[in-house]
């Protein structure tokens, strides 16, 4: 990930809000990011040492800082230009929020858009069945943080994890409309080259916290076992037999909830199944 490094560290560095503190966590990488991350001298403090993967490295990231309001940036994401004021004046002007998230964008490689991040205002209901915050462009009170932090042995949707948990226990959230930051989406992504693990992981921690996986996960879970698309550089290509397929298969993944399924499956026209992008 070194080639995003230099881009996303720019992001942060060049924010026009005076008090930023950049902690940047390295497991030990073995590419040309030792030399980068040197190359920020004293405007960054590098850790360096094992972790158990990004969400633990973002845990101890987090245990490090010493700021009120936190967030975290994967390698290959970026900040907009004033992203760090706009969601400081926010939570300044709101006391009563505790995690406030704007909108995104999906860039490619280059950093050329892609389209918008898919968020959706804030309903603790809609995170059921969608994860729609986007991740880099969320803030968090480190109040917040500390009463319902990261799950560092949890290394996929752990993001999509940690706002189900945190809405759980009653932590305030609101979207603004604001465009905050980009979200990389490219082949070295897990979200693309993992897909069926990221799969695995949105249905499993769906299944923990609610008893209950969706159709719209189901359906394109089964549709990615079929045709092996990624659902984003190749967009899902709905059929009435993988409809068909995503019966047994949501029967087999809801055990004790088979009724309520079936009962989902029969009422849902396919023109809604199809527009869930997983």
């Amino acid at each position: 990930m070194a080639r995003y490094l230099p881009e996303t560290l720019e992001s942060i560095l060049t924010q026009d809000y005076p008090h930023v503190e950049v902690i940047v966590i390295d497991a030990g990488s073995t590419d040309e990011t030792p030399a980068i991350l040197a190359s920020y001298g004293d405007r960054i403090r590098t850790v360096v040492g094992p972790d158990k993967g990004p969400s633990d490295a973002a845990h101890k990231g987090f245990q490090l800082a010493t700021g009120d309001i936190f967030a975290w940036l994967n390698t290959d994401d970026t900040f907009l230009p004033g992203a760090v004021r706009t969601a400081v004046d926010y939570l300044t002007a709101h006391p009563e929020i505790d995690v406030v998230y704007g909108e995104g964008w999906w860039i490619d490689d280059n950093g050329a858009i892609i389209s918008r991040y898919p968020t959706l205002p804030w309903d603790a209901r809609v995170l059921e069945r969608d994860c729609f915050i986007c991740q880099p462009a969320a803030f968090i009170r480190a109040s917040a943080y500390r009463r319902c932090g990261l799950d560092p042995d949890i290394n996929r949707s752990f993001d999509y994890d940690l706002w189900i948990r945190m809405a759980k226990q009653g932590i305030r959230f609101a979207a603004i409309p604001d465009y905050l930051a980009n979200s990389r989406m490219h082949t070295g992504a897990k979200t693309i080259y993992e897909r069926e693990a990221v799969f695995q992981a949105s249905m499993d921690l769906l299944q923990r916290h609610y008893g209950y996986i969706p159709l719209p996960w189901i359906f394109g879970y089964t549709t990615w076992r079929r045709d092996g698309r990624d659902q984003f550089f190749a967009p899902l290509r709905p059929t009435v037999r993988n409809y068909l397929a995503s019966l047994p298969m949501g029967l087999r993944l809801n055990p004790a909830n088979r009724t309520r399924f079936v009962a989902e499956w029969f009422a849902a026209p396919l023109r809604k199944v199809l527009g869930r992008r997983p």
